[in-house]
């Protein structure tokens, strides 16, 4: 096909042959698949700032370290030069938590390199070789389903436990290759220690996923891991090896009515003496007068 012109700087640079075919085009970036020498990727191409459509709340920026005072005043100020480092800081988000979360066993597309916008990752493809569904693009056994929850809410508990949250996790940042699942888009991830809306990301997080994976196995419409996952991480108790249930491990004791109506009425004869007493009291003034 016709070389898009963002990738014309990775052609002259000699990090990209050709250009076999557009894969996508999503709100933050269009994906092309590329010939590499005798590999194929992934070449994903952000979209000018002004072209592109994803809410870039303060709830995700929030805790975000801008490494230079001059980029962060200009960000601040909202000037031309402070729109193309706020660009530029989403884009770099994502390329350093991909690179971060591959360390440590996260299961994300393999990083080869970032030039002029252009993102070059690993292309994810099934057992048959084809390009690799999302995850919505699938109909699930319910035990499958079951299978892939499991996996993906280890997933969300390893990005914890180094920090991170997707901020962005549905069926649609999902691929399924030929190993399973394969989380992908990270341009909107958080740092959960400096980030005040972390709980409330990391549970939608959760939600989504398991309303997906729920219309196959519906016993999961029931679970409530987001909850759990943050009250094991707010108490330090969040580890790789941790066993979930899927409730918050709160138990509803039964309700003691007769110490309750104890409590009642020992009340209303305290609140009865009060009574007999002022009428007491105010019948003796009234005699003395």
């Amino acid at each position: 096909m016709k070389i898009p012109k963002r990738i014309e700087p990775l052609i002259e640079e000699g990090l990209v042959d050709s250009v076999i075919c557009q894969l996508m085009s999503g709100k933050e970036a269009m994906v092309y698949v590329v010939r590499c020498g005798s590999d194929i990727r992934c070449a994903k191409v952000y979209k000018e700032t002004n072209r592109r459509n994803f809410r870039q709340s303060v709830s995700y920026t929030e805790g975000r370290q801008v490494r230079s005072s001059r980029r962060a005043r200009a960000i601040q100020r909202r000037s031309d030069f402070g729109r193309m480092a706020q660009k530029e800081a989403w884009q770099s988000t994502e390329v350093d938590t991909m690179s971060h979360l591959a360390t440590v066993g996260v299961r994300t597309p393999k990083y080869y390199n970032f030039f002029e916008g252009v993102l070059l990752m690993e292309l994810i493809t099934d057992s048959d070789g084809n390009v690799a569904p999302r995850l919505n693009d699938l109909i699930l056994t319910a035990e499958l389903a079951r299978t892939y929850h499991h996996f993906l809410i280890g997933q969300i508990v390893r990005m914890l436990c180094h920090g991170i949250v997707h901020g962005d996790l549905s069926e649609y940042n999902v691929l399924v290759g030929n190993q399973g699942p394969v989380i992908i888009d990270f341009p909107q991830a958080i740092f959960a220690a400096s980030n005040n809306s972390t709980q409330r990301i990391l549970k939608r997080d959760v939600d989504n996923v398991t309303a997906y994976l729920s219309r196959f196995a519906p016993e999961l419409a029931c679970t409530d891991y987001g909850s759990e996952i943050w009250s094991l991480y707010q108490r330090g108790k969040l580890h790789l090896e941790v066993k979930l249930t899927g409730n918050t491990g709160e138990k509803i004791k039964p309700v003691d009515v007769n110490s309750i109506l104890s409590t009642v009425n020992a009340v209303l004869r305290k609140e009865i003496a009060w009574q007999r007493y002022k009428q007491e009291r105010w019948t003796s003034r009234q005699l003395q007068y």
